[in-house]
């Protein structure tokens, strides 16, 4: 059922509008306090694991970049991203796994043109 506006002018509860900074946080404690632990907590878990979902589709994208071009950075940042997402619990698991995988790549590989060349930088020529 949705309220009209004059229904929502005439109820107790909402005829009076905080105008000041002070009121709208009293307002917005009130609020929260009659909002069950529970919710919040279960709200703040879900949002904690959304963004260490991201951080574990992060860290696969930029091990995978990382194989190709500027592994001495996309792989350590790889590697740190996978590690926090699976701390964080993410949902996941494999794609972070993935990520982990494919930094320690890419510092190998950066390992091995660093032994053959010298030099940190790709040479396609003999």
């Amino acid at each position: 059922m949705t309220r009209t506006a004059y229904a929502h002018r005439t109820d107790p509860e909402t005829t009076h509008e905080p105008e000041t900074t002070q009121e709208r946080e009293a307002a917005q404690e009130r609020e929260a306090a009659r909002e069950p632990e529970a919710a919040r907590s279960a709200r703040a878990g879900r949002r904690i694991r959304r963004d260490a979902d991201g951080l574990a589709v992060a860290s696969f994208v930029l091990g995978l970049v990382g194989l190709l071009v500027m592994n001495i950075l996309l792989g350590p940042a790889a590697i740190v991203m996978a590690l926090v997402a699976l701390a964080r619990s993410t949902t996941r698991r494999g794609r972070a796994y993935l990520g982990l995988a494919l930094g320690v790549a890419d510092l190998v590989i950066l390992a091995f043109l660093v032994t053959g060349s010298g030099v940190v930088a790709w040479d396609f020529g003999g």
